[in-house]
C-alpha cells in the first residue's frame, strides 16, 4: 500500500477511491520513531509508504481575530483538527524549490499537508509576530505560529 503526496491511498498500484475503506486504514496507521509508517491490528501490522504527509488538509474554517482566533482544518478523511498546542501548524521548506510546505498534526505523529488553495487562506490571515517583526503567522487557540519571513 502507499499514500501518493496528494493524500490519494493506493493498494497494488490503485488507487483506494472508496472514501469509507480509507477512513478505516486511517484508523489503523501508525507512525514509528523511526519515521516508518505501519497499519496495524490487533492481529497482523504492515508497513506502508508515504510519499510526503498520510493526509492532506482540505478546508480551513477560521473564527475569531487576534489570540481569540481559532484555525479548524478538514483533512481528506473528514476529520476535523483545531490548530493549537496538542495541533501544531509547522512550515517546511522543500529543497529543490525552496517553497513551503506547510503541516498541521493530526493526531500520534500523523500530519496533513494543507494544500495550496488552504495554505493560501492562512496566509491570508497572518499578521506580524510580536517578538519579531520580520516573520509572519497566524494565531490560533492562544499559540501562534509562523509561517515565514517577510521577503
Amino acid at each position: 500500500m502507499r499514500i501518493a503526496r496528494d493524500g490519494t491511498w493506493h493498494y497494488r498500484g490503485s488507487p483506494i477511491n472508496r472514501k469509507p475503506l480509507v477512513k478505516l486504514f486511517s484508523s489503523v496507521l501508525r507512525r514509528e520513531p523511526d519515521g516508518s509508517f505501519w497499519l496495524v491490528t490487533p492481529v497482523e501490522r504492515g508497513r506502508i509508504a508515504v510519499e510526503d504527509a498520510p493526509f492532506t488538509a482540505v478546508e480551513l474554517a477560521a473564527s475569531g481575530r487576534g489570540r481569540a482566533q481559532v484555525l479548524r482544518f478538514r483533512t481528506n478523511i473528514d476529520d476535523w483538527v483545531e490548530a493549537g498546542p496538542e495541533h501544531p501548524i509547522r512550515v517546511a521548506e522543500e529543497p529543490e524549490k525552496a517553497e513551503p510546505r506547510p503541516y498541521i498534526m493530526v493526531r500520534d505523529g500523523l500530519e496533513a499537508l494543507l494544500l495550496r488553495q488552504v495554505f493560501y487562506q492562512v496566509v491570508e490571515l497572518a499578521e506580524p509576530s510580536e517578538d519579531r517583526e520580520e516573520v509572519i503567522g497566524v494565531w490560533s487557540k492562544g499559540r501562534f505560529f509562523p509561517l515565514g519571513r517577510w521577503r
